[in-house]
């Protein structure tokens, strides 16, 4: 597996995973332009994405698409209701509509749903006989039902998109501040470090914090929240980096 976070934040997410014989790009936001350059970086012909995943349909996941699909054909997997809140799509030949699965030869995925405002917001969980991906982001909460399926996987993408005392005293108007905090939000930086106590097991080699606000947080405040809770419970904290907004960070690359 190959797996790199080419962008993560509020300007523009997009993350490259390559497992056996398919490249995958989960999300496309930024712009095509940085996209076909990022993949470049990691010695990938953008000509060669094959399939493409959206999470939901917000800007910052979606807003390189319409153009990346001018110039190249990958397949794109989306839910029903995603479709219709993109119109571009409509004369697109290479759409597959997905409701809970998806099979790319002996990859499974499962498209599990989360509480954001958007429609039928969701995140992945990538399957081999050998390896598991989690893809966490954009979720106010992660119910407790999923545990299971999350636990114990190799590689965790986790939100941890806020700190609460830097939203709480930070120039947001108070609208947004419940936004942003609410169960259609974003996980903050505790939230996020609890979540990952009660998933992180023996095969867990690397956690990659994504979604950082360049507002109201900061890679260190994520960092330490992590590494405190893991200490309080004391558990042992695997590998752990943050993504960036404007830079690639390796997950793996085997």
């Amino acid at each position: 597996m190959r797996c790199f976070v080419l962008a993560s934040g509020s300007e523009g997410n997009s993350t490259y995973i390559e497992i056996n014989n398919h490249k995958i790009l989960i999300d496309m936001g930024k712009n095509a332009k940085y996209i076909k350059d990022k993949l470049k970086e990691i010695n990938v012909d953008p000509s060669s994405i094959d399939t493409i995943l959206i999470s939901h349909t917000h800007d910052d996941h979606t807003s390189a698409l319409k153009t990346f699909i001018r110039s190249f054909h990958p397949n794109i997997y989306l839910t029903e209701k995603m479709y219709y809140e993109l119109d571009y799509l409509k004369e697109y030949e290479n759409v597959i509509i997905y409701n809970d699965d998806i099979y790319l030869d002996d990859i499974y995925i499962d498209a599990i749903r989360v509480s954001h405002d958007a429609p039928d917001a969701r995140n992945f969980i990538l399957k081999t006989n050998k390896e598991k991906l989690v893809y966490i982001t954009d979720t106010g909460y992660l119910h407790r039902k999923y545990f299971d399926k999350l636990k114990d996987a190799d590689y965790y993408l986790f939100e941890s998109n806020h700190d609460i005392e830097t939203l709480l005293n930070g120039p947001y108007p108070k609208f947004l501040k419940i936004r942003v905090s609410g169960t259609v939000g974003h996980l903050n930086n505790k939230d996020a470090s609890f979540y990952l106590t009660k998933l992180v097991g023996s095969n867990t080699k690397k956690i990659v914090l994504t979604h950082l606000s360049k507002t109201n947080n900061k890679e260190e405040l994520a960092i330490n929240m992590l590494e405190e809770t893991f200490k309080e419970y004391e558990l042992e904290l695997p590998p752990h980096v943050c993504a960036k907004q404007n830079e690639v960070v390796e997950v793996v690359n085997d």
